[in-house]
């Protein structure tokens, strides 16, 4: 923990970007967040996840003491527990009957423990990850074209190039900071870097773009292979980079051109324009400083891995990498995707980048000094959950992550947790849809209170610093982790006493028999840091052999792949498509993905007001025309069925969503919304070479759902929300929130609400029913001060909930507010600000749109100097710009 007035220099717990952050601790034990402006991913810029990370301190919701079937219990009894329970299973059933899950939020040296324990220790690989779930694909396409899973370029590139292509990205809410990055380079270099987005949906990020083109999902293979054949046919290739330094391009381009043999071919496929196709192909071909920056909506796919090496096919074949602004680029989802990949955190990895090679597992082995080691690949995500169904996985350790929300067919892997004989979670949080179904639950540290390593998409490791004590008796991953091979009788392979222990041997295997760069990834000059430089370490790139004093940058530009022959290769893709096509039953396709300020489950970013209320509650976007067809319309409730599952979400019609498809956001997990956990309908579909799922093209079915009754409830605390059909829990500004329907009804709503909220005979009650209606309006106030009001009705057409939350700041409301309360609408001289537009300064939406009217605003800026919105992480300033058009 760190001394009042210190300045703590951490790294942010979200995306991969790997921001900096600073943090500065009050005298009262307070932490104030802000950008590090010397850190090079951020430069100080923060997104508003970021700029909130202060307001998700609180312990209300920890898991702070080990518990054994539902009793607290002492660690020692824990952690034994967990070493019988995974010695008996071995020596009944085998090293390849216990697993772990774990998560691309552990640090490094978390990751790299939980590795060693499975792989050096049990001698299994069945050790996988989330991550599996956001960036297996591109690991995959990298090591087929490379020879290793490494990102060839740096953020700075974004910046140097003259055109990039956004692939299945919405930058500018899912990396805002990069995003602003880009805007910034464009406003220095006279509008360059163009920007292309390729996305079926027309989201925020085509805001900025000069060109937006919206394929049919899943139809990026053909788009990206036509381009290839383009670039042969147009003589844009790089023949003296190919001759050098790739091998395979004929059979690369042959395949293309079976798929892809020309623009009205690619339009077919595509649904695109020829024209629009044509423009596309030119402005690539011609611009020689292109990125292309691709992210979920090309991983998360059957066909992940293709998409991915369609992509780097067109870049190799120009020699376009690797160069100042030029290259393919994946950006990860999770703050430390990439350091998991390093250590080994996927099943079909060894640790420091090896694989399953016989000399590679050879030399692992002797590093380790272990005496066993695993020879082959484990179970990925998706089927190692399937064999916890099945029952051959029978000891499952799940640290960090939520997989009964994030897995595709969700409720499956809920099933199988609760068949297996023994589920244990290492978390912070004490109430996930997984905790739930944990036989031992061990309370980790979270960001502020762990202290490590993580390594962000552009290959840079930063140091995670703790700035509070650990809360509790929680402890960290990697020490629960050695506590139990210790018990497990490896304490010889687990001496560490600190994470700076575990990082240098870390890095020493990274540079052992790794002679003249074999290997990409190389860290050796870090193998002997002292305590005190690793304290210090400042943010640094990979490779960093040991006689090196800087990272590189870039890689590949001058060749020097990781393959046998050091050539890259071009990799013949063929015609691809969805796993499952939509059909008479199941008309439209389901992609899932992120909203601009939630992260994952929302265990972190659902705890401030600010961030949940931009967008409350789940949601299905649909196209007017489908709506209609469906008999759902805005603001309604709608069931969402697929083979697979259901779920019920608040509906938002838009004409960006492409006719045909549906979006729902991923976030929403029991604790908060029992009916909206979206992977409860994706399908399980994987991809044959990744493993990774195709959350984006789900067939699912919508339909009108019509409960008796509609409400909300507002309470000054939090409480249990009623046993309803639909119900979600939100923090909103001074209150709780809860949006609620019912298809039981309710024969006298005073009644129920007394049983609901009590009685108190201190309690003034305000109450308005009207039985034949069904509505009811009720409000409890305590000394004067609003405590609670539930609001009923027949439809979803309800009061505004706005004005209503800030009537809870008011300390006696007086006869006007009284009435308007009751009257179900603000009285003179109350606003409801509306739905939060800036989650960074808390301005909603009907406070800018009247600031827009009455002070004629004419642009985001001059909101930002009215309002100060949009003016942060800038993650607002389209939809800024979409209500100055409409005002």
């Amino acid at each position: 923990m760190s001394n009042p007035g210190a300045t703590v220099q951490t790294t942010c717990p979200y995306c991969g970007v790997g921001c900096g952050v600073k943090v500065a601790i009050g005298a009262d034990g307070s932490a104030q967040v802000a950008g590090d402006e010397m850190h090079p991913a951020n430069y100080g810029r923060l997104c508003s996840k970021g700029a909130a990370l202060g307001e998700t301190l609180s312990l209300d919701d920890r898991l702070l003491y080990p518990e054994i079937a539902g009793q607290r219990a002492s660690w020692d009894e824990a952690l034994n527990a967990v070493a019988e329970g995974f010695r008996r299973t071995v020596e009944e059933h085998g090293p390849n009957a216990v697993a772990f899950y774990v998560s691309g939020q552990l640090l490094t040296e978390d990751y790299y423990v939980a590795n060693k324990l499975m792989k050096g220790g049990f001698g299994s690989a069945n050790i996988d990850t989330n991550s599996r779930l956001c960036m297996s694909s591109s690991a995959a396409g990298h090591k087929r074209a490379f020879g290793s899973d490494t990102v060839p370029g740096c953020y700075e590139d974004l910046e140097e190039a003259d055109l990039i292509v956004l692939v299945g990205s919405n930058l500018a809410w899912c990396h805002p900071v990069l995003y602003q990055r880009i805007l910034a380079a464009r406003e220095r270099r006279a509008g360059k870097p163009k920007l292309v987005v390729i996305d079926p949906r027309r989201t925020t990020t085509c805001d900025a773009a000069e060109t937006h083109l919206p394929l049919k999902p899943g139809s990026d293979t053909a788009l990206f292979n036509g381009l290839l054949v383009h670039l042969y046919q147009q003589d844009r290739l790089n023949l003296e980079f190919l001759e050098q330094h790739v091998a395979g391009f004929w059979s690369a381009y042959q395949a293309a051109r079976e798929v892809a043999p020309n623009v009205p071919a690619v339009a077919a496929q595509t649904g695109l324009r020829e024209s629009e196709i044509a423009e596309f192909y030119g402005l690539w071909g011609r611009t020689r400083k292109v990125v292309t920056v691709y992210s979920q909506g090309v991983n998360q796919s059957a066909h992940g891995s293709d998409k991915v090496n369609a992509i780097l096919n067109g870049h190799l074949a120009t020699g376009r990498i690797g160069q100042p602004g030029m290259g393919p680029f994946s950006v990860t989802g999770q703050p430390n995707a990439m350091g998991g990949r390093e250590v080994g955190g996927l099943a079909n990895q060894l640790a420091a980048h090896m694989d399953f090679a016989p000399d590679d597992v050879e030399r692992v082995q002797r590093f380790w000094q272990a005496p066993v080691i695993a020879h082959q690949p484990g179970l990925k995500a998706v089927e190692l959950f399937e064999a916890v169904a099945d029952g051959r996985i029978k000891a499952l350790w799940i640290m960090g992550t939520n997989p009964v929300v994030s897995l595709p067919d969700a409720d499956s892997a809920r099933e199988a947790l609760k068949r297996c004989p023994l589920v244990v979670v290492s978390d912070a949080i004490a109430d996930t849809d997984t905790v739930r179904l944990a036989h031992i639950k061990l309370p980790a540290l979270t960001w502020g209170e762990k202290d490590g390593a993580v390594t962000n998409s552009e290959r840079r490791i930063s140091r995670q610093r703790a700035f509070l004590p650990p809360p509790g008796e929680a402890q960290p991953d990697w020490w629960a982790v050695t506590q139990v091979a210790r018990r497990l009788g490896f304490g010889a392979l687990f001496p560490f006493e600190s994470p700076a222990a575990i990082f240098r041997e870390h890095a020493a295997l990274s540079g052992f028999e790794n002679e003249a760069g074999r290997r990409d990834f190389d860290i050796s000059a870090l193998a002997e840091l002292a305590d005190a430089d690793y304290d210090a370490l400042q943010p640094v790139q990979w490779p960093l052999p040991r006689s090196a004093t800087a990272g590189a940058a870039r890689l590949f530009g001058a060749g020097g792949f990781f393959t046998a022959d050091r050539k890259a290769r071009c990799i013949a893709v063929g015609p691809r498509g969805p796993a499952h096509v939509v059909n008479d039953s199941f008309p439209l396709a389901l992609n899932s993905g992120r909203i601009r300020d939630q992260w994952h489950t929302m265990t972190r970013t659902g705890k401030t007001a600010r961030l949940t209320s931009h967008i409350p509650e789940p949601y299905l976007e649909i196209h007017p025309v489908d709506a209609l067809a469906c008999s759902v319309g805005e603001n309604t409730l709608a069931r969402v069925h697929s083979r697979w599952g259901e779920m019920i979400v608040r509906v938002r019609t838009s004409p960006e969503q492409q006719p045909g498809s549906v979006f729902v956001p991923m976030h929403w997990g029991s604790p908060l919304a029992p009916r909206g956990r979206v992977n409860a309908a994706v399908n399980p579909a994987v991809d044959p070479l990744s493993g990774q799922p195709e959350s984006k093209h789900t067939p699912v079915r919508v339909q009108a759902y019509r409960p008796r009754w509609h409400g909300f409830l507002l309470c000054r605390q939090a409480m249990a929300p009623p046993e309803v059909e639909y119900r979600v829990s939100i923090r909103d500004r001074g209150c709780w929130r809860y949006e609620l329907a019912g298809e039981t009804a309710v024969e006298h709503w005073p009644t129920w609400a007394r049983d609901l909220l009590g009685d108190d005979p201190g309690w003034e009650w305000l109450e308005f029913a009207d039985a034949s209606a069904g509505r009811y309006r009720g409000a409890v106030l305590v000394d004067g001060r609003l405590q609670a009001c539930l609001f009923v009705a027949p439809s979803h057409e309800l009061p505004l909930r706005g004005w209503l939350a800030g009537l809870f700041a008011v300390q006696n409301l007086d006869s006007a507010q009284r009435a308007s309360l009751l009257a179900g609408r603000p009285g003179q001289g109350q606003r409801d600000q509306g739905r939060i537009v800036c989650a960074c300064f808390g301005v909603g939406l009907n406070t800018l749109t009247a600031a827009i009217r009455e002070q004629q605003l004419t642009t985001p800026q001059a909101i930002g100097v009215a309002l100060k919105a949009g003016t942060n992480c800038g993650s607002c300033v389209p939809e800024l710009r979409q209500l100055i058009t409409q005002t």
